[in-house]
């Protein structure tokens, strides 16, 4: 044969073939979507839940919203706190306070964030395998359940040797606005928030609260007690759905604190949980709040003098009712303890300048007094 005079294709034929080439590949991209959408993807999510539901995970979108866990180096107490726009009257199986675990004595961990219940569980094994909070927290980092330690938010408190630790962690895929804040005995975090206002309010509120670990819960709750502070609940006309407080004493077993209360509403009913649950608090707990000149803080005529201090440090008070009495320092470290009869004395001469912690209380009622020595 001769090539030479072997007809050439015009362009005219090329290009159809080229549009045949793409109309095919177009096809072919277009069923291997499909395929993907309708088949593959609804067959994943089916296996994930049953393997969720075979091995007892629990996956819980966006909880807790705004929380706080935190300890008492006086008393012991250890309490969670918080609240979230879920309606938890959909969900079967699961408690208010499900989120917040105590551990009498030891320490109190909130687990949220797109919970799932097995991270719980781990972070449970570590705090009574007596790992520090933030030690619990590289594990449960390097260890998530799902291999996404991104989507989580946790709190954690503890006594380790007498002295109080913390540590918050907030995954960096966890909805906005989140954040956590960490203090010398306390814990506070939130994500899908309003803003950071509302875990600074959250944190004002509990400083200076008085009363018992229950009394600055349920003041730093109040903290948040605003508009769509869950940014879900705006439309609701609240901050939130539900809202807990619960506080465990020392002498308390686990999973069973002696003091929970804890309210529940359902969407679109326009309750406020933290108003609900502040007057049910306020039925049993006296947080000390009496504003009449003889009874400043709640304590009958309590003085300290002189205050700034060089030597000791006098107090006294016009009840007869008896007192413990306890100095800290600024870290919540207990430095020295007492009885209150009347009256007492502490004496401060061989401390560091600086600003320090009196804390008194009794079964019925407690307070912080700030004490200067020069």
């Amino acid at each position: 044969m001769n090539l030479a005079n072997r007809p050439i294709p015009s362009r005219t034929i090329l290009t159809d073939h080229v549009l045949q080439i793409f109309h095919y590949l177009r096809v072919v991209v277009r069923t291997y979507l499909n395929v993907i959408s309708v088949i593959i993807l609804p067959l994943m999510r089916t296996l994930f839940l049953l393997l969720a539901f075979l091995t007892g995970l629990r996956l819980v979108h966006g909880q807790d919203t705004f929380s706080m866990v935190a300890v008492d180096t006086v008393t012991g107490e250890v309490g969670s706190a918080g609240a979230s726009c879920v309606d938890l009257t959909t969900i079967s199986g699961l408690s208010d306070h499900f989120l917040g675990e105590l551990f009498p004595g030891k320490g109190a961990i909130n687990t949220q964030a797109y919970y799932i219940q097995a991270n719980q569980i781990n972070a449970r094994n570590r705090m009574n395998a007596g790992d520090p909070p933030s030690e619990i927290i590289e594990w449960l980092v390097e260890n998530d359940v799902n291999n996404q330690p991104q989507f989580r938010q946790y709190g954690i408190v503890a006594l380790v040797n007498g002295s109080p630790q913390a540590a918050g962690y907030t995954g960096s895929a966890t909805d906005d606005y989140k954040n956590h804040i960490t203090g010398p005995h306390y814990s506070i975090q939130g994500n899908i928030l309003l803003g950071k206002e509302i875990l600074d309010s959250m944190e004002a509120r509990f400083l200076a609260a008085e009363g018992n670990l229950a009394c600055r819960l349920m003041a730093a709750l109040q903290g948040a007690n605003v508009v769509g502070a869950d940014t879900r609940c705006a439309g609701n006309g609240t901050s939130s759905l539900f809202a807990f407080v619960k506080v465990a004493q020392p002498e308390d077993v686990f999973d069973s604190p002696s003091f929970i209360r804890s309210v529940r509403t359902k969407a679109n009913a326009g309750i406020e949980p933290i108003d609900s649950l502040q007057i049910i608090f306020d039925q049993t707990v006296d947080c000390g709040t009496s504003s009449s000149a003889d009874q400043q803080n709640g304590i009958p005529g309590l003085h300290l003098t002189p205050n700034p201090v060089q030597n000791r440090l006098h107090i006294g008070v016009t009840t007869d009712e008896s007192f413990q009495v306890a100095l800290l320092d600024i870290t919540g470290r207990v430095l020295s303890t007492g009885h209150l009869q009347q009256t007492a004395e502490m004496d401060m001469g061989s401390l560091p300048s600086g600003i320090y912690l009196l804390r008194i209380w009794n079964e019925h009622q407690s307070l912080t007094q700030r004490v200067v020595r020069e």
